[in-house]
């Protein structure tokens, strides 16, 4: 792709080798179909076609197979198929501008394909190589949020299978007090996280996380309104408006984010000011504390007292037009196509 019209050359990394493939290619083609073409050259990349790779896809990988196919045949309709990684790698910046990062998960939100892109000196959108490992690793994350003053959930942290199978560190879990989540530490999406309500679930929760990692966080479920601030921006970030997450089952699971009508956003959020002002400092402090760039969401719960707590923080959100962050950013007045150039102006600024 030669630039001859001064257009940003942008590359769509999108798919990837995670359990949350079907998603980065729902996100890939919706910004795909997006993004201005006065404004850009565009193509669409598949981090999971890299030239002599040995990477095996993770468990969960396969999961949504007729969604992957469906976008993969659109993408090759619409824009020609999807390129194999080789075309950075052998090419750096000499064919692209920036990078647009739509992936999830393992070997895209968390700091590997940052690093990549480093090497070859190419701009992308998104927290840089930190940032994005500390927030895919939900006990790293949580110890650096309370050490920044962030309050967050009371946990238990398995760092080994050992543990995961020690009666005495499953008991000091159950002390925590029923409900507990039980949560791969190094998962997006929800996927494997498990609500239990008795001793009987806990260890089939606890197994159920293991197939995706072998570290698991295992909190104390937080009652109360569950809620999102998106923020945007670098050195100066600024908070999107509040959504309200109402799940039609017990918690926002891979299902109620992903399957229509599961889930009831509402927005702005039904919280007093007090509670908003607090959520909107948690996220902000948090976006600051794990020094993310160009955009990320906070996920929070507002306790019956107004007080909140911060469940996690997302550096690559979903970016679909009805995603939470872009819902957030319409409701502030900025549309689709130019969320996406805010998110690409990120990250060409110099830091």
């Amino acid at each position: 792709m030669v630039n001859t019209n001064n257009k940003l050359r942008i590359a769509v990394l999108m798919g990837g080798l995670s359990s949350e493939r079907a998603i980065s290619l729902s996100t890939g083609r919706m910004i795909l179909d997006s993004l201005d073409r006065s404004k850009y050259e565009v193509e669409a990349i598949d981090a999971a076609m890299i030239p002599g790779g040995r990477r095996h896809p993770e468990p969960g990988s396969g999961r949504n197979i007729e969604a992957v196919a469906e976008a993969e045949r659109a993408i090759q309709q619409k824009y020609g198929g999807l390129k194999s990684m080789e075309r950075l790698m052998s090419n750096g910046c000499e064919c692209i501008d920036a990078a647009f990062i739509a992936l999830h998960g393992r070997f895209g939100e968390d700091g590997t394909i940052q690093g990549m892109l480093e090497l070859l000196g190419i701009p992308y959108t998104g927290s840089g190589v930190l940032a994005s490992a500390l927030a895919m690793d939900k006990i790293a994350c949580k110890r650096v949020l309370k050490s920044a003053g962030v309050s967050v959930p009371d946990s238990i942290d398995l760092l080994t299978r050992a543990e995961c199978q020690n009666p005495e560190i499953i008991a000091q879990a159950e002390s925590l007090g029923y409900p507990l989540m039980v949560k791969p530490s190094r998962q997006g999406s929800t996927i494997g996280m498990s609500k239990v309500t008795s001793a009987g679930d806990l260890i089939a929760a606890v197994e159920e996380a293991l197939k995706y990692d072998s570290q698991v966080l295992i909190e104390r479920f937080v009652p109360g309104t569950e809620i999102t601030v998106g923020v945007l921006g670098n050195r100066r970030p600024e908070p999107l408006p509040i959504i309200e997450i109402v799940p039609a089952k017990g918690f926002y699971d891979y299902e109620a984010k992903y399957n229509p009508g599961a889930t009831e956003e509402i927005i702005p959020a039904r919280i007093s000011k007090a509670a908003e002002d607090k959520a909107i400092e948690a996220a902000i402090r948090s976006h600051k504390a794990i020094g993310c760039r160009g955009m990320s969401r906070v996920d929070l719960i507002v306790k019956t007292d107004d007080e909140v707590v911060v469940l996690e923080v997302n550096t690559i959100p979903g970016m679909t037009p009805t995603s939470l962050l872009p819902t957030a950013a319409k409701a502030a007045g900025i549309d689709f196509p130019e969320l996406l150039d805010r998110l690409i102006k990120y990250a060409l600024e110099d830091e």
